[in-house]
């Protein structure tokens, strides 16, 4: 074939092969192709990996077969289920060779043309050689089959790929056994029909900020006088003296106050951990590599973390929102996509996203919070988990309170004296370093994170949704003292529920003016503070509702 629409029109998502061998020659030109094809900033970051070794074959297909499964599992349609497991979805053992295309997210540690906006577009790069090798291949009577129902981590450690190197999937080349009478395999066996044309729409206005906001419960009443006494005579009646109880009796009097009423009931408490990762990290202010913030995101959708713990012991559902990892996730796991980029830019010499990013958080944030609210949940807490978010929220706290750098930072993951005395200079340079505005708004755009503005935007929702919301340690109250910055009375919904091993936090509660329930020298994260008071505050609701009064119980109260 020679012609361009010809090649186009014929190219095919190939599933059956023949037992031809490719030529050398044949795969040489089509991964030329591929490398003629358009590379942001010319940074030349795709990598192809040539596969001919059964056993490595072998172990691919394995994955996709785990993987497989779970596709089948994920639809509830039984005659659905049953047309999917019919479908031939891969050739990995019976084509005569493997391709693996990649992009190296490396070159992001440079200055990148055209990665300012998102740094996707190296893996869109990848994506259009793909495109091109493809087409080369159909022109020379060869097609391949793209296999993407795998688990990616697995899969690259099973190739030994550097942790920098990101694959598009598993593709198989070979010369096509069919071609599906000339039409996509789906549509030949009516899994679905492709359209004719395109689908196409022209803009021809704006969209407004309006557009980004979330639908909240706007009817948010204030406590009477009334209420508020009538809880403390319902507490101060209990059969015992007067503040007995210490802080549950505390804890109680605001739990009615939220919900307006003297029997509040906890219904499905949830805990969200926002993860993302920060360009501040590259300069070594963390004692762990910035990878780890994938990995223990995996960690939480396998069940492995100790909030996943936590949270079985005590019935709380969890959610895991992925703000901006520095990494692709595949589609079919439980994880909320709520992705603003893959990290932030390092503030050190530049802003960490722009305003409209900073924006897109707040709501972000809040649409996740709300969807929970809508689901019946009238209690959440927040986690978060990201490497390098102890030295983001620390400038925050320093520029948002006019606290010396010195007095907001911590040791974070536990890094030694030398690296925390490195860290607190790398972060006064970029505190020096800033010349823009000094509101609000200017400093969240261009010291924030985008897991500490998210929760700042589900701290503002919960508030409006009537909720009370449980604040984890240091970097959580960070994100309270942003959203409190906005919007003062969602201090009487917040329960802080622990002093942290961070030193900064007891400076940061103490200017809020607030106390934390628990002192148990955590430094975790993740929500694990809200995941261990809720007994306490479940403890609290209990005395409220169900403890005999002096009267009911027929005890002297003197």
């Amino acid at each position: 074939m020679s012609n361009l629409d010809e090649i186009i029109k014929s190219r095919r998502d190939t599933r059956h092969f023949t037992n031809d061998a490719v030529p050398d020659a044949v795969i040489e030109k089509a991964l030329q192709a591929g490398h003629w094809a358009p590379s942001v900033g010319l940074t030349e970051a795709t990598r192809y990996y040539l596969i001919k070794s059964d056993e490595v074959k072998k172990a691919v297909k394995e994955l996709f077969l785990e993987y497989d499964i779970k596709a089948a599992k994920s639809t509830d349609d039984e005659l659905q289920k049953a047309q999917y497991q019919a479908l031939k979805l891969e050739a990995i053992e019976e084509a005569p060779l493997g391709l693996v295309i990649c992009y190296d997210r490396s070159v992001l540690n440079h200055f990148t043309i055209g990665t300012v906006g998102s740094n996707e577009a190296i893996k869109f790069s990848a994506v259009c050689a793909a495109q091109n090798i493809w087409l080369s291949l159909t022109e020379q009577g060869y097609s391949m089959g793209w296999v993407s129902i795998l688990n990616y981590y697995q899969f690259k450690k099973i190739l030994g790929l550097p942790e920098h190197i990101e694959p598009l999937g598993y593709f198989c080349v070979g010369k096509p056994a069919t071609d599906y009478d000339k039409q996509p395999m789906l549509q030949q066996l009516h899994w679905k029909h492709k359209s004719e044309a395109p689908c196409v729409t022209e803009i021809s206005q704006l969209s407004s900020a309006e557009d980004w906001e979330v639908e909240v419960n706007v009817a948010h009443k204030d406590t009477s006088v009334a209420l508020k006494k009538a809880l403390e005579d319902k507490i101060n009646q209990k059969t015992k003296p007067t503040g007995a109880l210490g802080v549950l009796e505390k804890i109680a009097q605001q739990i009615g106050e939220v919900f307006q009423t003297l029997e509040p009931k906890i219904k499905q408490p949830h805990i969200v951990v926002f993860a993302a990762d920060h360009g501040i990290a590259q300069h070594g202010v963390s004692a762990y590599p910035q990878d780890v913030t994938r990995q223990m995101l995996t960690n939480f959708l396998d069940g492995g973390a100790a909030i996943n713990v936590f949270c079985k012991q005590n019935n709380i559902a969890l959610s895991v929102v992925d703000a901006g990892v520095n990494y692709d996730f595949p589609s079919n796991t439980k994880l909320i996509s709520a992705k603003i980029d893959k990290g932030t830019h390092s503030f050190l010499n530049d802003s960490a996203m722009s305003k409209a990013q900073m924006e897109l958080c707040f709501a972000k944030g809040a649409e996740v919070v709300t969807n929970i609210a809508k689901q019946g949940s009238n209690c959440i807490g927040f986690g978060e988990m990201g490497i390098g978010n102890t030295a983001t929220a620390s400038v925050l706290m320093s520029v948002l309170c006019n606290f010396s750098i010195e007095d907001c930072v911590g040791r974070g993951t536990g890094v030694t004296d030398e690296k925390l005395e490195f860290k607190i200079n790398i972060l006064r340079k970029a505190i020096e370093n800033y010349h823009g505005p000094k509101d609000l708004d200017s400093y969240l755009a261009h010291f924030g994170g985008f897991e500490i503005l998210q929760m700042a935007g589900g701290m503002l929702a919960a508030y409006e949704q009537n909720m009370v919301f449980l604040v984890d340690g240091f970097i959580c109250s960070v994100a309270f003292l942003i959203a409190f910055k906005k919007n003062p009375a969602i201090l009487k919904n917040a329960v802080f529920s622990h002093q942290s091993a961070e030193k900064a936090h007891k400076k940061l509660l103490d200017y809020l003016d607030v106390s934390a329930i628990l002192q148990l020298d955590l430094r975790l994260g993740e929500g694990t503070g809200c995941a261990l008071v809720f007994p306490i505050v479940q403890s609290a609701v209990a005395f409220l509702n169900e403890m005999a009064s002096f009267e009911s119980a027929g005890v002297s109260k003197k």
